[in-house]
C-alpha cells in the first residue's frame, strides 16, 4: 500500500458525534499500533460551526471515557473528500444523501456507507444526534461509537491485511 487507508467520519455539524467517531476510533488505531497505516478525520454536511471545538457535552462525555478530543475543530465536508478518502463514514441517511448529492459523476458512492452499518447492532443503521437531548444522549451515541468503531477497526485490519507500525 503506497499510502495508508484513508477515514472519514461525517455528521451534519461535526461537533458531536463525528468528532466523537474520530476520536474514539484514533484511540483503537493508536492501540493496536495501526497509526501510520490509517489516516483519519471527521467533518460535517453543514457550515454553522466551521473551526470551532466539538460540543462540550460530547466533549466531557469522551472525556469520561478516557477519549480526547480537544485538539479538534470542526470542518464542513467538500467535493473533493469523496477522491481523498478510501471509507467516508456518515452518522445517518441525511448526512449519506448529502455527501452523495456532491458526487455528480457517480464516481465515488462505493466509497460512502453508513457508519452503524459496521455496527454488530446496527438498529436503524443512524447514530442519533444527541445535540437536543440530555446527557444520557451522549451516553448512548458513545456506546454505539465505541462498539462501532472496534468492528469498523477490525473490518478494516481484516481488508487491507494491516499489521503493526
Amino acid at each position: 500500500m503506497s499510502r495508508g487507508v484513508r477515514v472519514l467520519f461525517v455528521c451534519l455539524g461535526n461537533i458531536c458525534r463525528s468528532p466523537l467517531a474520530e476520536g474514539v476510533f484514533r484511540d483503537k488505531v493508536r492501540a493496536a499500533g495501526l497509526s501510520s497505516l490509517i489516516e483519519i478525520d471527521s467533518a460535517g454536511t453543514g457550515a454553522w460551526h466551521v473551526g470551532e471545538p466539538p460540543d462540550r457535552r460530547m466533549v466531557a462525555t469522551a472525556r469520561g471515557h478516557g477519549v480526547d478530543l480537544s485538539a479538534q475543530r470542526a470542518r464542513q465536508f467538500v467535493d473533493t473528500d469523496l477522491a481523498d478518502y478510501d471509507h467516508i463514514l456518515a452518522m445517518d441517511k441525511s448526512n449519506l444523501h448529502d455527501i452523495l448529492f456532491l458526487d455528480e459523476g457517480e464516481d465515488f458512492g462505493q466509497r460512502v456507507t453508513l457508519f452503524r452499518q459496521w455496527d454488530p447492532e446496527p438498529g436503524d443503521y443512524e447514530v442519533p444526534d444527541p445535540y437536543y437531548g440530555g446527557p444520557e444522549g451522549f451516553e448512548e451515541v458513545f456506546r454505539i461509537v465505541d462498539r462501532t468503531a472496534e468492528n469498523l477497526l477490525n473490518g478494516l485490519v481484516a481488508h487491507y491485511d494491516l499489521t503493526k507500525d
